[in-house]
């Protein structure tokens, strides 16, 4: 661990007493902090070379399975703040598994910081086959996992794995994750790491907890700062200085990482008897100009990139629309409470695009959905980039589209019933609920405004939907040729010359294309 210390920089510590108010051991005595010197560190680091840090651990550390990993839990009695009254604890996670890189943990008292030391007797590890008198001393932490007087027994958040988090609103169910930063998304991907946390004793009551942490890459070191509220829609302010090493050719602010295997729009892999999987279901936006856009997730059968340009977005994120049990029917993942999490920017950020990367997959373990902003202005070496940003995780968001959203998008084979189809062409089928739907009667004209980079639109329709209060825009889709170039289509609802929903984006690729 000392070798790993000082690749960043940072002397060998000393190894002091428990600390009163637990059972934690601290490393050396206390060291002046704030957000300020957590910044000034991050320029300085910028400035020496990149050191990749050693992951060294021991053999039996290293062959540990899932179920093995899964077996080690953490002593509640040695939760940092857990004898200490406060509406906070935080535990942290053991080396292994996909996690090998050792994070330095501290707390913080009144701008004072002290690093808080590993010990095997943290953790108990059931029927890991470790054993704690059998692994170093000095072995290091993964992650940490933060819990809120409310209930105990469950996580509100969790920071584990190179700048990757999760949280959870009022249903206690984890799903999609951010990180702190993507470089490269869906290429030659780089992933930062968070190196080091500090962790801010809050106040006997408080209902916030301040969390900051150290990113160093090749490319890129920052500091960032984190202020965690939980409750039924937990908010987390976020805070982010970034001092690129080198030119970035694509920087990913916001990054938010989910998994879609299949749905009633993408049925390319539906050969689980579950007749739907995924973390979350569509990308939701709100472009600067007030437009609303709502992208359907797919499992493309390879990568695939879209770009939303835009300047000062009001928020994007990725949602998790469809809460009904009955469209997944999985009693053990319980897909319909996956959170929902959306990106409110706390100020200007300038021109852009909102970029969604789609990553074919087989397996719903593996995340290959990552939707981020990125700025038009490229960063260069030795600049400072700062971004400010709220995320909110739960079901319900603080801002909806005032208009119909997408409820489902479904897609066949086109033509009419009866009729023998001398082409080929393509039917979508788009239902929109909510707004002031509702509201329209039966005998007013509701009519959807479709647009295509390829083809002719053909059989276009909209009518009321009763089951859902809302309505159906259909249309079929004709292309002259048999090119394998995706389509670009984009469809919203109208009323006497007034908008009355958000509008659905879709990148099709022609089935003689796959």
């Amino acid at each position: 661990m000392a070798g790993a210390i000082a690749a960043f920089g940072f002397p060998p510590k000393a190894l002091l007493g428990a600390d009163k108010s637990s059972r934690l051991k601290k490393l050396d005595s206390p060291q002046p902090f704030d957000y300020a010197w957590l910044k000034g560190r991050a320029q300085w680091l910028r400035s020496r070379p990149y050191q990749k840090p050693p992951a060294r651990l021991p053999d039996e550390v290293t062959a540990l399975d899932w179920d093995a990993y899964q077996a080690i839990t953490y002593r509640n009695d040695h939760a940092l703040w857990g004898d200490d009254n406060r509406r906070f604890r935080v535990k942290f996670s053991h080396l292994g598994l996909y996690f090998a890189v050792p994070v330095r943990m501290h707390e913080l008292v009144d701008g004072m910081a002290q690093e808080i030391a590993y010990d095997p007797e943290m953790f108990d590890y059931g029927k890991s086959g470790l054993h704690a008198m059998r692994l170093p001393r000095d072995l290091g932490f993964a992650g940490f996992r933060v819990n809120f007087h409310s209930d105990w027994r469950r996580d509100v958040a969790a920071f584990l794995g190179a700048s990757y988090f999760r949280a959870i609103g009022g249903e206690p169910q984890y799903g999609l994750s951010a990180r702190g930063l993507a470089i490269d998304a869906g290429g030659a991907e780089e992933f930062p790491l968070f190196t080091d946390f500090w962790f801010e004793k809050p106040a006997a009551d408080a209902a916030t907890l301040t969390v900051y942490a150290l990113m160093d890459s090749p490319s890129v070191t920052g500091a960032y700062r984190f202020d965690i509220r939980p409750a039924d829609r937990l908010v987390m302010d976020v805070d982010a200085a970034l001092y690129p090493r080198k030119d970035i050719e694509r920087f990913g602010i916001a990054p938010l990482t989910s998994m879609f295997q299949h749905g009633e729009n993408d049925r390319r892999r539906a050969n689980d008897w579950r007749p739907e999987i995924h973390d979350s279901d569509g990308l939701s936006m709100w472009a600067g100009t007030g437009e609303w856009l709502w992208r359907p997730l797919a499992n493309p059968e390879q990568i695939r990139f879209s770009a939303f340009s835009d300047e000062d977005p009001r928020g994007f994120g990725l949602l998790q629309r469809d809460r009904e049990f009955d469209h997944y029917q999985d009693d053990g993942a319980f897909y319909e409470r996956r959170p929902s999490l959306w990106v409110e920017p706390r100020a200007r950020w300038g021109k852009g695009t909102i970029q969604l990367v789609e990553l074919p997959t087989d397996d719903e373990t593996n995340d290959n959905i990552v939707a981020f902003w990125s700025p038009a202005a490229k960063p260069h070496a030795g600049e400072e980039r700062l971004f400010s940003y709220r995320l909110h995780w739960g079901a319900n968001l603080p801002v909806q589209p005032p208009g119909g959203r997408v409820a489902a998008t479904r897609t066949g084979i086109g033509g009419v019933v009866g009729r023998k189809r001398t082409y080929v062409s393509w039917r979508f089928a788009v239902d929109f609920e909510g707004g002031d739907l509702s509201l329209v009667g039966e005998d007013v004209l509701v009519s959807p405004v479709i647009t295509s980079s390829r083809g002719t639109i053909e059989i276009a329709s909209a009518r009321p939907l009763h089951a859902i209060r809302g309505y159906r825009a259909m249309f079929d889709l004709r292309l002259p040729d048999e090119k394998p170039v995706p389509v670009e289509l984009r469809l919203y609802l109208t009323c006497q010359g007034q908008a009355m929903s958000e509008t659905w984006c879709w990148q099709w690729m022609p089935p003689a294309a796959k």
